[in-house]
């Protein structure tokens, strides 16, 4: 007998609870499933399933090779979806959820390389900095920035998130550069009112003690390219990715502060729904984030 069908079989026979309802699903008669999970105990000279006029039950042993025999058949199918689209193309509507500031800044050049590569997607970005939940909204995939809340979430690394406290050299000029995190502590802050993982504003010197940074909040928003305007105006220090402060460090017009401590280390990544059953489309267009980002980002370039 086939293996993969016996398997298969099994697999049907449990989670339907019976030999007839595991035939119909293959097209065989009751018999012949039942010769099929038999063949396989007699292969393993182990008893599976239980049998009684009424129901199924599986073993002690029956259960971990029930969960093997699933991952196994699923392991199956994703290989052959994978090689038929690998002949195929990217299709269909595409939908990305990406943080607001991120995605403005960030996003729409990847995006055109991708449809212009893939001209049978066509591509909705959903920008916000709320968590998104993606299966009740809709969403292929999601960039967050952070770390990651759900550890039952699939993940893939697309850039780091290096944080970065910064100053306009007008600022600098007016008050003078801080020479060590006490004397930020009255500093008039630029402060990200929505962060969910960046944290407080700590710094970390070469024995890694830690250092807050508490001061009085001048200006908060939920928007750091606004934090950003206002930072390049002089109206005081602001703290947050160098996705979007690290071109205007590399053009002076912003200048880092205290950079011989340690900031918080985030990471850039893709969220999808669920490991199994990825759409060619969503994963080609995550290949074209690492590939356009990776380890060396372009924000990064110079600071």
């Amino acid at each position: 007998m086939d293996r993969l069908t016996s398997l298969g079989v099994f697999v049907a026979a449990v989670e339907e609870g019976s030999f007839a309802a595991a035939a119909r699903r293959f097209g065989l008669s009751p018999a012949m499933a039942g010769k099929h999970v038999s063949d396989i105990e007699a292969r393993l000279n182990a008893r599976l399933l239980q049998r009684t006029t009424r129901r199924l039950s599986l073993t002690d042993a029956g259960q971990t090779y029930y969960e093997r025999s699933k991952q196994i058949l699923e392991a199956f199918d994703e290989a052959n979806r994978e090689a038929s689209e690998s002949q195929g193309s990217a299709r269909g509507v595409l939908r990305v959820a990406a943080p607001v500031t991120f995605g403005a800044m960030h996003l729409g050049q990847v995006i055109a390389r991708y449809i212009d590569d893939h001209p049978m997607v066509n591509v909705q970005v959903v920008l916000g900095d709320r968590y998104v939940d993606l299966l009740d909204e809709g969403i292929d995939v999601a960039i967050r920035v952070g770390r990651l809340m759900d550890p039952a979430q699939v993940t893939r690394r697309i850039a780091p998130c290096r944080m970065v406290v910064c100053a306009s050299p007008g600022y600098i000029e007016r008050y003078g550069k801080p020479r060590k995190p006490g004397d930020l502590l009255h500093a008039p802050r630029l402060a990200f009112s929505d962060a969910v993982s960046a944290g407080d504003w700590t710094l970390f010197d070469a024995k890694n003690r830690a250092h807050v940074i508490d001061g009085p909040v001048r200006i908060s928003a939920n928007n750091t390219q606004m934090l950003l305007s206002a930072a390049l105006a002089g109206a005081g220090i602001a703290y947050g990715p160098t996705f979007v402060f690290g071109e205007h460090l590399r053009r002076g017009e912003l200048v880092a502060l205290l950079p011989h401590y340690r900031t918080t280390e985030l990471v850039v990544q893709a969220v999808y729904p669920s490991a199994r059953r990825i759409p060619f489309k969503v994963r080609r267009f995550v290949d074209y984030l690492v590939d356009a980002f990776g380890d060396e980002p372009a924000w990064d370039a110079g600071n």
